[in-house]
């Protein structure tokens, strides 16, 4: 069981969670919240995050991207705690119970299986289950050649926050953009910080990061523009809706902080579970602002 839930790699679960946390809290504030509706998502989102993770210890491993001598926490293949076939067995069942969660979230969401909005969804949440697994396994995994950024901010920001909160609202309000924006970019920050730890092995196995394409000093300049966007999309959504409490301000400095700590540390990995923790403390701490 242990190795199993190291290969979950439970520290990501609370990134994973931000977005769905933050489309809950715009629910909130448009008085369109439903606890099934909440309880589903937060599963589906924590099986999704898990089969990425799978997928990611299965597919760096066959890529090559998983050396021996690699920095950072021991993966469950590379290290023959899990067997391949296991670990490919393990995604099938995963992909499947993300799949199943997401269809009874969607059909409390929109009543049945009759809706036009049902089958829409049902297709978003298909490609989701894709991109989660061809990341870095498949034969072309879109992670080995830069597009891991463009992805993350996408799924963990746009769809993550967007798509929650139309599940309880059933509207798009470009509005929420903003918060789905700080919620993308500080994941994607995320992912910079461990492709900035693997720079070496990633281009040894020829997976062609951001990092390794920048170097690491360019990569930490990368780093400061995705923090600080982030921060400036959270004022911006707080000046145009005139938000009156200011209990998100307490998370700028511990953003900030996880910045200016990556020009004094060699290896970036501690700082991946404190930039997680702290983007879902931002959330909370921005969602307590707005309502």
């Amino acid at each position: 069981m242990l190795k199993w839930m190291s290969a979950a790699r439970l520290r990501t679960l609370p990134l994973a969670l931000s977005s769905i946390f933050m489309g809950t809290f715009l629910a909130i504030k448009a008085s369109k919240f439903d606890l099934w509706i909440f309880l589903f998502a937060s599963l589906t989102t924590i099986l999704l995050q898990i089969l990425s993770n799978f997928a990611n210890d299965y597919g760096d491993f066959q890529n090559g991207a998983d050396l021996t001598d690699r920095i950072g926490p021991k993966r469950a293949v590379q290290s023959g705690e899990i067997s391949s076939n296991q670990m490919k067995n393990a995604i099938i069942i995963v992909a499947f119970l993300t799949f199943f969660s997401g269809l009874i979230l969607l059909y409390i969401s929109f009543g049945g299986f009759f809706s036009t909005l049902f089958w829409k969804f049902i297709g978003l949440g298909i490609l989701c289950i894709i991109a989660a697994y061809t990341y870095t396994a498949g034969k072309r995994p879109y992670g080995y050649i830069g597009f891991g950024d463009v992805s993350v901010f996408i799924f963990f920001g746009i769809v993550g926050v967007m798509g929650s909160a139309f599940v309880f609202t059933k509207i798009i309000d470009f509005n929420n953009i903003l918060p789905a924006m700080f919620c993308g970019l500080l994941s994607t920050g995320v992912l910079n910080l461990n492709n900035i730890r693997d720079i070496e092995s990633d281009k040894a196995a020829g997976k062609i990061t951001i990092p390794v394409r920048l170097g690491r000093r360019k990569s930490i300049i990368y780093h400061f523009f995705l923090l600080i966007f982030a921060i400036l999309s959270l004022f911006s959504f707080v000046f145009y809706n005139r938000v009156d409490k200011y209990y998100y301000l307490i998370s700028i400095p511990l953003i900030l902080l996880n910045a200016f700590q990556l020009l004094k540390i060699k290896n970036p990995d501690p700082l991946l579970k404190r930039l997680a923790l702290t983007t879902l403390i931002s959330v909370i701490l921005f969602g307590i602002s707005i309502i």
